[in-house]
């Protein structure tokens, strides 16, 4: 597809069809702000960035392109659990689609990939580190593809917070499919990511840049300074109502805050990478319906959750940049009404923040060494392993060599990006399940009782199992034949070995690409744009997530504004530090911010609510109101007026 100038015909019938489909699949009338125009974009055969803060849809931007467009669209994103959630929401609204990642067996990717070949998906989503083998290349050569998306794009950035070297894979698809436009999107980024972002894709000329503010005008962003954590976070959830999300950054401290308040009183659980997938599922659902109120979790959780009535996100730890921060702080209030922010802060947590720095680079002697081990551990040769991902247990790992995980883990992301290895931390694969024997085969297999009980059980739970893999319940089904976990896992193993299915059960192992073939410690080179310069750079983030926290002069949401390269045009005067200003009430600040201020409440006020709070004369308000309309501040929706 090559972007040719549209008549105005042309695009007004881009968007009408664009919302049937938006329509017809997920009932959804029209779009949120933007999505439509990236919709747009991407149809007319632009490359297209979207900047969308979180909660604002990016799925549907490439969901939608992909119904419409004739080919295959190949989404490459990081998040393995959620493209595996994004999979299975799809095949809810009837959209076929499919995922790689590096714990699918031979088999699993041999069936995603014929099926691929023949037009039987329409979305396949990919992890980075997938683009980087030739077989992955060779075989997408026998497929059309339409469309390229590069979700959490900030990545592909070496300036950005959470590069990885994999994403520079994306490259090669642009060669295969070059009138394939590429549409990236992520909810936080720079300037200077942003333009990095942009260079590294290779965009061509006509390409369209979408970004919305990344003001949120009902999220009031509070920092709360304390001694003692505890009590302050048990102020702020009695003193706001909904659900919550408590950010910590240690597993352990999940489990401690979340027994904390359940002894309160205040119903919580807690999550992290390391719960089985199917404890995540249940905390997660337990918590969206709102069974429980307050969910603990490390950064792993939170991506992907479509829980628009999150009334407060508390901080309990400070995440190292504001990058972050805005993102996970963002997924409060998606709803658009009136929700907080809170950040609790400590006098310790500066030097903490100081140490962080240099524990993300420990010495380069010692980065050797891990590399020197890590080889030594999965028992490959000098010269040997380019290319080959290996099973890579960390734990057992740093327990063997007495490492201490924090650095081992530091260590191996700086080989990474200098371009050694690709670490991909825990892969929570679910237990999946495929038919091999068709139906009337079933009928002459002799199996022993348990087994029997377990395939018809397996029958009667779950659909498409004749046609694809699919994941399952080993729980689940105990629970219903009232047997053992145990008992389920060797009927499994006992119907694979007869041939009747084949059966993967639930691992979670972080892996290991060695990218090129393992080299002696002694040639190991970390260069400057991967070690001195990477630190300068997050010296910079961290300084400037000190200021957000530390300096309580300036509106906080103006100082994070300009951090992303957006003006403000006035305070927010909803964080902590206007509120301060404010003295007592509105009606002691001028009568423009006063407005500004009434205005910026969920729905906005009337101009004869506005007088009212101030004791002011309609007519003034009224003509103050003209004015912030003039300059592009306030909107009328209706009778009231609402700040933009």
């Amino acid at each position: 597809m090559t972007s040719l100038p549209l008549s105005d015909a042309d695009v007004q019938a881009l968007r009408t069809r664009a919302r049937r489909v938006l329509d017809s699949h997920w009932g959804y009338p029209s779009f949120r702000p933007l999505q439509e125009d990236i919709v747009v974009s991407v149809l007319s055969g632009c490359d297209t960035l979207g900047l969308l803060p979180t909660g604002g849809g990016k799925s549907i931007t490439f969901q939608v392109p992909a119904l419409i467009l004739p080919g295959l669209t190949v989404v490459v994103t990081p998040l393995v659990s959620l493209m595996k959630d994004q999979v299975d929401n799809l095949l809810k609204v009837g959209v076929k689609g499919a995922c790689l990642y590096s714990g699918l067996t031979r088999r699993e990717y041999n069936l995603v990939m014929d099926r691929a070949r023949l037009g039987k998906i329409k979305i396949l989503y990919v992890s980075p580190e997938r683009l980087r083998a030739q077989s992955f290349t060779d075989a997408m050569r026998a497929v059309g593809v339409s469309l390229i998306v590069v979700d959490e794009a900030h990545c592909i950035s070496q300036w950005g917070y959470d590069f990885r070297p994999s994403y520079l894979g994306i490259s090669s698809l642009r060669k295969l499919y070059p009138d394939a436009p590429v549409l990236a999107l992520t909810a936080s980024a720079t300037p200077e990511v942003t333009a990095d972002i942009m260079e590294r894709l290779a965009f061509r000329p006509g390409f369209r840049k979408f970004e919305k503010s990344f003001a949120r005008s009902n999220l009031s962003y509070i920092v709360r300074h304390c001694d003692f954590k505890e009590p302050m976070l048990l102020r702020v959830l009695g003193a706001t109502a909904g659900s919550a999300i408590v950010y910590v950054r240690s597993r352990r401290r999940t489990r401690e805050i979340a027994d904390m308040l359940s002894r309160e009183g205040i119903s919580a659980t807690f999550y992290h990478a390391g719960l089985a997938s199917e404890e995540k599922a249940a905390r997660q659902d337990a918590w969206k319906s709102g069974a429980i109120r307050v969910m603990v979790a490390t950064n792993a959780f939170g991506m992907g959750i479509d829980k628009p009535d999150v009334r407060v996100v508390v901080h309990f730890d400070l995440p190292s940049s504001l990058e972050e921060y805005y993102q996970e702080a963002g997924r409060a209030g998606r709803d658009g009404l009136h929700s907080f922010a809170v950040l609790l802060v400590a006098k310790a947590d500066k030097a903490v923040l100081t140490r962080r720095v240099a524990e993300s680079f420990p010495p380069k002697d010692y980065v050797s060494r891990v590399y020197e081990l890590a080889g030594n551990f999965l028992d490959v040769a000098v010269g040997e392993g380019y290319n080959r991902l290996y099973e890579f247990d960390f734990n057992e790992f740093c327990r063997r060599f007495d490492l201490k995980a924090s650095a081992a883990r530091n260590a191996l992301a700086l080989l990474t990006r200098a371009g050694y290895v690709e670490y991909v931390d825990e892969t929570d694969t679910r237990s999946r399940v495929m038919m091999l024997m068709d139906r009337h085969e079933l009928y002459s297999v002799r199996l022993d009782d348990m087994s029997d009980r377990v395939l018809q059980l397996l029958l009667r739970s779950y659909t498409g199992l004749f046609a694809d893999y699919v994941h399952i319940s080993e729980s689940l089904l105990a629970s219903r034949l009232e047997v053992t976990h145990e008992d389920v896992y060797r009927s499994m193993l006992t119907l694979t070995r007869a041939h009747v299915l084949h059966y993967i059960p639930r691992k979670s192992t972080p892996y290991l690409l060695y990218t090129t073939s393992r080299e002696e410690p002694r040639y190991i080179s970390l260069p400057l744009d991967v070690y001195e310069r990477q630190r300068e750079r997050m010296q910079r983030r961290v300084d400037a997530m000190k200021r957000f926290a530390f300096d309580g002069t300036h509106c906080r949401v103006a100082g994070m504004l300009a951090y992303f390269g957006e003006a403000s045009p006035a305070d927010c005067l909803t964080c902590d530090v206007c509120r301060g200003r404010r003295s007592q009430a509105p009606g002691h600040m001028s009568l423009t911010d006063s407005i500004l201020y009434l205005a910026s409440h969920p729905g906005g006020s009337s101009v004869a609510a506005i007088a009212g709070n101030l004791s002011r004369p309609v007519a003034e308000v009224a003509d103050c109101v003209r004015r912030l309309a003039d300059d592009g501040l306030v909107t009328l929706m209706g009778v009231n007026v609402v700040r933009k």
